[in-house]
């Protein structure tokens, strides 16, 4: 019955056609049919070689309207930083006894956050927490003593981006049930970061291709220039 679903779905979207964002989520909400509420994805594929270290694009955005959910924050630092932690509303809050069940394989939470002096005890668990892209990291702002602001970002639905091997970024930027102006809004605030995260090494046409979709739904073609035009409009 799905491949049915799918599809009725994929007849909505013209696949000759590159669509501006706006029209882009009203497609993606229109085709969206799964029971449950799917999740709004953007990937966007670039023109850089990854592997090389000076065009790797990563980098950090708050979504203006958060993921639909709150992301479960947990914080390893020592001191005072514990209490700021707890106050700025982390989920899961320790030292070395965090990191000891961190270790024996409790990650029960979604970002991790580090003082700089406790990486020390989180290096060692490289091959764990790496993998899961758990792994703090002061360029995505999660090691830092500023452990407060931190967690009120994450909290409030800041998300990392990283190219892959591939030269593709996938970052989910909502679902189906927000509003549409919503979901405009984050994935312009998204695509807005990723143009000015572009390398000064990148060569050529930077962002090749941009498709928005839902978990279950056709993939739409939205124009990539729209994210040159951004650059200035959005408040990063």
């Amino acid at each position: 019955m799905s491949g049915k679903k799918f599809t009725a779905a994929a007849a909505k979207v013209d696949k000759a056609k590159i669509y501006d964002v706006p029209q882009a989520v009203a497609l993606v909400k229109s085709a969206a049919f799964a029971k449950f509420n799917e999740t709004v994805e953007v990937a966007l594929r670039l023109g850089v070689d990854p592997k090389h270290a000076d065009q790797m694009v990563r980098g950090t955005v708050v979504l203006p309207h958060g993921l639909g959910k709150t992301t479960r924050v947990a914080v390893v630092a020592s001191g005072e930083k514990i209490k700021e932690a707890e106050a700025a509303g982390a989920d899961l809050v320790g030292g070395d006894d965090l990191v000891a069940k961190i270790q024996a394989g409790m990650l029960d939470f979604e970002a991790l956050v580090a003082t700089p002096d406790m990486m020390k005890s989180l290096g060692r668990l490289g091959k764990l927490l790496g993998p899961r892209g758990l792994m703090p990291n002061p360029k995505a702002g999660t090691v830092t003593f500023d452990v407060g602001k931190a967690v009120t970002e994450l909290k409030a639905g800041k998300i990392e981006f990283r190219v892959d091997k591939t030269a593709i970024i996938h970052v989910p930027v909502g679902k189906v049930s927000f509003g549409e102006k919503q979901l405009v809004e984050n994935t312009e605030a998204l695509l807005s970061a990723v143009q000015k995260a572009r390398p000064a090494t990148a060569k050529g046409k930077y962002m090749r291709s941009v498709v928005l979709s839902s978990t279950m739904g056709p993939g739409i073609a939205v124009d990539p220039t729209t994210a040159e035009k951004l650059v200035g409009k959005v408040a990063s």
